[in-house]
């Protein structure tokens, strides 16, 4: 997944909170901060859950 947010490295916590929202889902991820996004990998078979997870962050 690419979160659709521009995150400067200046940014602090956002790849941590997103984490910490997929951990106390039980799910598990690897996080590749990049310049301009971040890329968040899960398993193919909480993928559906961890979209739902992370939309709450949007509130959609």
């Amino acid at each position: 997944m690419t979160l659709n947010v521009h995150s400067a490295l200046e940014a602090v916590g956002l790849t941590a909170a997103v984490s910490t929202k997929l951990t106390k889902n039980n799910i598990s991820c690897n996080v590749v901060a990049a310049y301009y996004h971040d890329h968040i990998f899960v398993p193919i078979k909480d993928t559906v859950k961890a979209m739902e997870v992370l939309c709450e962050f949007s509130g959609k």
